[in-house]
């Protein structure tokens, strides 16, 4: 198994062979699994790991039909940006924290959740990242990454301004150090492995800065690169040209309706295109 950042290692080698530029990979494949091993022989849950709850639903907040979705492309350019930033009251914030707080609320409106039912947000963080001290190799191509999670109760989330969903994913963020990590790890074992909480979570990874897009084998760029599928609760953030942001999203129909309504009154635009049809 390997997260994105391990797949473009592996086909960046790959790139590195075809093109006969060397005979043995720039950075090799590492194997140390033990990185990511539980601690022992006290292994200890540290921190809240709300990505992993599962919780009890009022009846109204209904388990999205899998058979019945619509799979569909949200571009986001500086006019969207502009309008998104123009409602942040000045907070400091990367792009795709805007973009991602934008649709975790319209997706919560529509899909019109019960409004004290508790909604998650999960972003996909990278651990690779030597701040964190975690000390992975650069070839090591497995998954190196955690999903912590922003909680709200529903209506809050629905009713508030963007600013607060904004404030929510940061501070999600910002709870990711070594120590997080470490008590992911550690929760796996103690836990036999929860997968994370479906109930009412959306996830969204970003992976625009992995170079999918620039990828060459010996035959020029790809004209596209990237992700461009999604499911009921996990999106992908993908480039399109400099200035633009698409994310994959996926919604059954009627949910999907409300959802361009709720995004065209926050962006003031109309930016919704079909990727696909029902699947």
């Amino acid at each position: 198994m390997a997260d994105g950042y391990g797949i473009m290692l592996f086909l960046n080698t790959i790139a590195e062979l075809t093109k006969g530029g060397c005979s043995t990979p720039s950075h090799p494949p590492v194997w140390q699994r033990q990185l990511l091993n539980a601690r022992s022989p006290s292994p200890r849950v540290t921190r809240t790991h709300y990505e992993f709850d599962d919780f009890t639903l009022k009846t109204k907040s209904k388990a999205i039909p899998e058979d019945k979705l619509v799979r569909t492309s949200v571009r986001f350019g500086p006019r969207e940006i502009q309008s998104l930033r123009n409602q942040a009251q000045n907070q400091h914030c990367t792009k795709f924290e805007l973009i991602v707080a934008c649709l975790w609320k319209c997706r919560t409106i529509a899909l019109e959740i019960d409004h004290n039912d508790p909604v998650r947000f999960s972003v996909v963080v990278n651990v690779r990242n030597k701040k964190l001290g975690m000390n992975f190799p650069i070839g090591y191509y497995g998954n190196a990454f955690v999903y912590p999670a922003a909680i709200s109760k529903a209506g809050t989330l629905t009713s508030s301004p963007l600013s607060y969903a904004l404030d929510l994913i940061q501070r999600a963020k910002k709870q990711v150090d070594e120590e997080y990590v470490r008590s992911t790890a550690d929760l796996m074992v103690i836990k036999d492995r929860p997968k994370y909480g479906t109930p009412l979570n959306y996830i969204v990874s970003d992976i625009r800065s992995l170079g999918f897009d620039k990828l060459d084998l010996g035959w020029g760029k790809p004209l596209y690169g990237g992700i461009p599928w999604a499911t009921s609760d996990i999106s992908f953030s993908n480039n399109e040209g400099e200035d633009v942001v698409v994310v994959s999203i996926c919604l059954p129909p009627l949910a999907l309706e409300k959802f361009k309504f709720e995004l065209r009154n926050m962006t003031c635009t109309e930016q919704i295109t079909n990727f696909e049809e029902n699947y």
